[in-house]
């Protein structure tokens, strides 16, 4: 039997998007799996800026730049603890690159 899921929207590279409750201050994520989870309630502009910028992230971690774990993210052979960093600061590396092209 086929089903359709509505919360499932895809971005422009077919990448799978999802809208879930996320942590105060996070918009979006992009997973090791492929897929980007997104806050709910934001609206269609908000999606697309917060869609176009983790979609970097995919990249990345499609090219082998960037990868993660619970303890590390690795960045173009770096492994980086992730106790260490404000994970999303806009001075990380794979963060320039994502706001710089988003």
């Amino acid at each position: 039997m086929a089903f359709k899921l509505n919360n499932k929207p895809y971005s422009g590279d077919n990448t799978p998007v999802y809208r879930v409750d996320m942590e105060d201050g996070v918009l979006g994520k992009a997973n090791n799996n492929g897929t980007i989870i997104l806050r709910q309630g934001m609206t269609p502009e908000q999606e697309d800026e917060v869609i176009k910028h983790e979609e970097i992230h995919i990249k990345q971690m499609r090219c082998g730049d960037l990868d993660y774990d619970d303890k590390y993210v690795y960045w173009k052979g770096k492994k980086i603890p992730r106790s260490s960093m404000n994970e999303g600061a806009k001075k990380l590396p794979w963060e320039k690159e994502a706001y710089r092209n988003a």
